[in-house]
């Protein structure tokens, strides 16, 4: 990978300003710290800024040359709601939150760009630095666009990354076409009849029932999607009775999850499968059937021409 050598020479400034970010984690739309921090980097490199795009969002934008062609950098900023067990002086000092994802890097990585650019502008166009808010399942991109930010600020294409921890030091992956899964999110109620687990002919089990659907779901990626068409159900929760009553048989149970696809076809036979299997095994056992369902974010998909451009600059 070719680094430019300007760039590396602030290296330790650069540094310096993720450790600040790391120190100070905000959760989403809650980056009011962190946004005034790019703000005010941003302007002491001398570039225009606007702030309240989604809320704690920031944009700043470097013209150069007569040309109006215009590109995008994005970073997000926020962090997740996890205690830091680190020691080190730049650990949070916000309890039970955390850059846990690298946000606070890609937020630096981001003012570094800008920070580079803006001393040396030749180049012919604009760029528009992103600093987004709310990344973390919070849909904060959206918001930044229902706020205006493609009609204020229009972009030929917009470039983003992510760390990658797994990846050796230089190196970048990307590819063409899908690159991350869509990603929805679940929840069923099963509702069967309560009562005393010593008298269990007089109940209606809904965490029996409850875990045939679990187990039953899991053939729909095994059996029903084409095995060259990567995807993945994961039921993360499941929520019945009470934790002080040992004896007692729930009324209801709630499970809830994930589901993660490249392709809507895709989606969508593993969503009617999913509610046929655990429509078809509630009226079995007599139980009723909740059904909530969240498309949270389609899949992330490189376009051709970008991606050749990001390739050619990680060479």
């Amino acid at each position: 990978m070719n680094l430019i050598k300007k760039i590396v020479g602030k290296n330790k400034d650069h540094a310096a300003w993720r450790q600040i970010i790391h120190a100070h984690p905000e959760l989403a739309y809650q980056e009011h710290v962190t946004a005034q921090f790019v703000a005010d980097k941003l302007e002491s490199f001398g570039i225009a800024i606007v702030r309240g795009l989604g809320k704690t969002g920031v944009v700043g934008t470097i013209k150069s040359g007569s040309s109006d062609r215009s590109i995008g950098l994005r970073a997000d900023m926020d962090a997740l709601p996890l205690t830091e067990m680190n020691t080190f002086s730049h650990r949070s000092k916000n309890t039970g939150v955390m850059h846990a994802c690298g946000h606070d890097g890609h937020t630096a990585m981001l003012l570094a760009a800008a920070q580079h650019l803006s001393a040396h502008q030749d180049f012919d166009g604009i760029v528009h630095f992103i600093f987004q808010p709310a990344e973390e399942g919070e849909a904060g991109a959206k918001a930044m666009m229902d706020d205006g930010l493609f009609t204020d600020f229009p972009m030929e294409a917009v470039y983003g990354i992510h760390n990658w921890p797994g990846l050796p030091v230089g190196e970048m992956a990307m590819r063409k076409g899908p690159i991350m899964a869509a990603m929805d999110l679940f929840e069923i109620k099963v509702i069967g009849k309560g009562g005393h687990a010593a008298l269990p002919h007089l109940v209606i089990d809904p965490i029996q029932v409850g875990t045939q659907i679990v187990q039953a779901w899991q053939t729909i990626v095994s059996r029903n999607v084409k095995p060259t068409d990567p995807a993945v159900l994961s039921v993360t929760q499941f929520h019945g009775g009470d934790t002080d009553a040992w004896a007692v048989v729930p009324e209801e149970i709630t499970i809830r999850g994930t589901v993660r696809t490249f392709s809507t076809d895709t989606k969508e036979l593993i969503k009617s499968r999913r509610e046929k299997i655990a429509l078809g095994i509630c009226q079995a056992h007599d139980c009723k059937l909740e059904w909530w369902y969240d498309e949270r974010f389609p899949p992330t998909v490189n376009s051709d021409e970008e991606t050749d451009v990001a390739a050619q600059a990680a060479i």
